[in-house]
């Protein structure tokens, strides 16, 4: 075992655990390897008998939450076993730290390519990072947010994941709650969020009537998804589900089309040019696309629009915060300046733009 597996995983508990738990994963000597390490969750590759398995666990020095995050995603995992929405097949979990020092969960390993994200901008793996292979990008990925928008949650047994009841309400203070936070975890005072205020009291005035609940994958981007080899592209599995819950799906699909070009005003390119934008399709072809597939009222996207804009923009606030506390580097703490600041620009200018 290397050392850097150093605290993460102890072989013969593990090895223990998976004969009583996991049988069918078969026998024989298990070996373990690193293949991810980050500051909120470690993915292990696993080996044994010829089968390839993959753990997920908290780090040694665990964020707060992360235990409960890690099972909760291999709740919703588990639970969408047998539906349509790619995603890995979780095997088993366990919530005993005394196997390896932490809750874990098993899952099989899922072939593909995942985006990168490298000097402020995501790419994709040829030849899926032109035109025109890269407009099918985007289609992959919204056929995986409609298998997931059409799954009920209760059927599955996520009754109680999350409280979708009110979910619409209670978004604006949850968010803004998030924001105000970072002055006591990080001693941030706060700066001037231009477009923050018109944006926050436009979605309190403006909340759509009713919707449809049911379950959130919570962070969508190509980074969070592996895609099959060579053309036409083919979602294999949504990956990263620590902030799953039950509540709007369209917040998800309006997370990931705000990358994209708007149809009111085709030839400006989004100010937030993390994706190739001018290889996508527009937004609204995407909201046209998810519809087909749901059945869902898009009537008030926009709303859902400006709500993730104001989402994104309160949650990143926290890397700004991080960097004036000495946590992050100053570059880093600029770049996600940059796209906070254009979250909320990005949100007024919308609400002006539709009156």
């Amino acid at each position: 075992m290397s050392d850097d597996l150093t605290g993460l995983v102890d072989i013969p508990k593990l090895t223990a655990w998976l004969d009583e738990h996991i049988p069918q994963l078969g026998d024989g000597p298990l070996t373990a390897r690193k293949i991810h390490g980050g500051t909120s969750n470690v993915i292990l590759s696993l080996e044994r008998g010829g089968e390839t398995m993959v753990l997920r666990r908290p780090p040694v020095i665990a964020p707060p939450g992360s235990e409960k995050s890690v099972l909760r995603e291999a709740r919703v995992l588990t639970a969408l076993n047998g539906t349509p929405v790619p995603h890995p097949i979780c095997r088993g979990s366990c919530a005993d730290a005394d196997v390896i020092g932490a809750p874990f969960y098993i899952m099989d390993k899922v072939d593909g390519w995942a985006a990168s994200i490298i000097d402020e901008h995501i790419y994709h793996q040829a030849p899926f990072d032109r035109a025109p292979y890269e407009y099918g990008v985007a289609y992959a990925m919204v056929d995986g947010l409609v298998a997931l928008a059409n799954v009920d949650y209760k059927a599955v047994g996520l009754e109680g994941f999350g409280k979708p009841d009110n979910y619409l309400e209670r978004q604006v203070d949850r968010w803004e709650g998030q924001l105000l936070s970072y002055k006591e975890l990080y001693d941030y005072p706060g700066r001037e969020l231009p477009g923050y205020e018109l944006t926050r009291d436009w979605l309190r005035a403006n909340i759509p009537s009713s919707f449809k609940a049911g379950i959130i994958h919570g962070d969508v981007g190509t980074p969070n998804a592996l895609f099959a080899d060579g053309p036409p592209c083919r979602l294999n599995a949504l990956i990263d589900w620590e902030l799953s819950t039950n509540g709007d799906p369209l917040l998800d699909l309006a997370s990931f089309t705000n990358a994209m070009r708007d149809e009111a005003v085709p030839d400006v390119l989004p100010s937030k040019r993390l994706y190739n934008s001018e290889n996508w399709p527009t937004r609204q072809e995407m909201a046209r696309y998810y519809a087909a597939g749901t059945g869902r009222d898009m009537a008030d996207f926009d709303y859902y629009a400006i709500l993730a804009m104001f989402k994104g923009g309160c949650i990143l606030e926290y890397k700004v915060a991080q960097s004036q506390a000495g946590i992050l580097s100053h570059e880093t703490g600029v770049f996600f300046s940059r796209l906070v600041l254009e979250s909320f620009a990005n949100a007024a200018d919308l609400i002006r733009r539709i009156g």
